[in-house]
């Protein structure tokens, strides 16, 4: 059983691993925000269920990570059916757009591109660049094979270079 101190060392070790998931899933500063604190609050209200010999801390927390994104996206559509891991949503956004978005540090084209891509594909990325997990850890999350994992990085990061070069080009 860990340490309940310890949860201010875990807490400063991985807030931007956790922020940086939740925003690359949502399209706010201020959900990604909201998000964060929820996903650390039932962080410590299972603190003592932390079990280190079944995943690492940071795997753990992306795991709530991933249940809160999943909430917020059923609360804001209104969905009641399973989402089999987000596997089911395609194309859908978790946030709709409106004037109220605040950037979360995003160029507005990278943005854009991401949002074009395929959830499972954008959940993916969310966990290599803004949670900072490798290709084992993300397949050991998602229950994907590491393969797996690394071939939908490979062809989404081949799909965003795609679009970011056409915008570059209409630019020109």
């Amino acid at each position: 059983m860990p340490e309940p101190a310890e949860f201010g060392r875990v807490y400063e070790e991985h807030i931007w691993s956790v922020y940086g998931f939740i925003g690359y899933r949502v399209n706010s500063r201020e959900e990604a925000e909201d998000l964060t604190q929820i996903t650390f609050e039932r962080a410590l209200k299972a603190w003592r269920r932390y079990d280190a010999s079944r995943a690492s801390e940071q795997t753990w927390l992306l795991a709530i990570a991933r249940n809160v994104v999943i909430d917020a996206y059923r609360r804001n559509r209104g969905n009641t059916d399973p989402i089999d891991e987000l596997h089911e949503a395609g194309h859908r956004e978790l946030v709709t757009e409106g004037p109220e978005q605040t950037s979360l540090g995003l160029s507005p084209e990278l943005d854009a591109a991401l949002r074009s891509v395929g959830d499972r594909d954008r959940e993916i990325v969310a966990l290599r660049f803004g949670g900072e997990m490798t290709g084992a850890e993300i397949a050991e999350l998602t229950g994907l094979t590491l393969a797996n994992v690394q071939q939908i990085l490979s062809r989404t990061l081949r799909r965003l270079r795609e679009r970011l070069e056409e915008v570059d080009d209409l630019e020109v």
